[in-house]
């Protein structure tokens, strides 16, 4: 009987859409995947049961399971509903559920695996720290910004360094799952809010500077207002490759223009399209079209605005799948 082959280990580092968008294509091939998960979000529904209940974000890692999960639909949209009224008013199940677990077991990580059973999900789920941190914005005029969901309305021009409060120390599981990886990809996401706090970890990007694997970053497509306005794709990379502390391999982004009717929508709120840049080296630069043509499924009662232009799933796992 021919020995069957290898699959390929590949790890994913983010939070938030980002990730999910990512694992929605990926867990279509024949891959071994993980999931590092950014653990400093405050806020929402995370951001309450952080304060009410002293547990770890539960949000960006429910976002995760379900995009491996391999239950019915039903099983997965009653993890992403969100009530409406009540003293739950604005929690999503999921979010309660992994709550409720980790008091229970008295461990994220358990919380983790029961939910990671109960969805039947292809992959691994795995926090970058288990350490209850904070995301700490030191400016140049002195001031000190704390909490993710603050640093989120925070002009960060004069940013003299992010860092987490206290000090967090890697998972262990993160940096297993990096070590025998054979690809590591950066997921696109909030620069500061999601991608780069990973990297402030300093097991995990030890890990990925000593790992042969390959480094691919998947590039945003759209600038953030105040944070990343009038970023290009270099720019973009500068910043991951400067808090990683070394060089990525692969760089994936966008090269087609979206709808204009949706650019001007995103205008009207100080965000717009990131520019490929010039001279991009093509060896290391790898564009393409990677619009999604279908728009989000509404999810009901859910406050938060969905973005109009995102990636295609299914092309960028494609695109990353070829650079393996």
């Amino acid at each position: 009987m021919a020995k069957q082959a290898r699959k390929k280990k590949v790890v994913v580092l983010g939070g938030g859409t980002g990730n999910f968008t990512i694992l929605n294509g990926l867990k279509k091939h024949p891959l071994d995947i993980s999931v590092i998960v950014s653990m400093v979000d405050t806020g929402g529904s995370s951001g309450v049961l952080r304060d009410e209940l002293g547990v770890l974000p539960p949000g960006d890692i429910r976002q995760c399971l379900v995009a491996l999960s391999s239950s019915d639909e039903y099983m997965r949209e009653l993890m992403s509903y969100r009530f409406t009224n009540g003293k739950l008013k604005g929690h999503n199940f999921g979010n309660l559920l992994l709550s409720a677990l980790e008091k229970s077991t008295g461990s994220f990580d358990k919380a983790i695996e029961a939910t990671s059973e109960i969805l039947r999900i292809r992959g691994r789920v795995i926090p970058a720290t288990l350490d209850n941190v904070q995301l700490v914005a030191h400016l140049k005029s002195g001031k000190v910004v704390r909490g993710e969901h603050t640093i989120e309305y925070q002009n960060l021009d004069d940013l003299e360094k992010l860092v987490l409060d206290p000090v967090a120390r890697a998972n262990p599981k993160a940096k297993l799952a990096i070590k025998s990886a054979d690809a590591v990809i950066i997921a696109p996401g909030d620069l500061y809010q999601s991608t780069i706090p990973n990297l402030l970890i300093k097991g995990i990007t030890e890990e990925i500077r000593k790992s042969k694997a390959k480094k691919i970053y998947v590039c945003n497509l759209m600038t953030k207002k105040v944070h990343t306005d009038g970023y290009s794709v270099g720019d973009f990379t500068d910043k991951i490759e400067f808090y990683l502390g070394g060089k990525i391999d692969f760089v994936i982004y966008n090269n087609k223009k979206p709808d204009p009717k949706l650019v001007r929508r995103y205008a009207e709120k100080g965000e717009r399209p990131v520019s490929p840049g010039k001279n991009l080296p093509v060896k290391k630069f790898v564009g393409g079209d990677l619009l999604g043509k279908k728009f989000p499924k509404p999810i009901k009662n859910d406050p938060l605005r969905r973005n109009l232009i995102r990636h295609n799933s299914d092309k960028v796992a494609e695109m990353i799948v070829s650079l393996l």
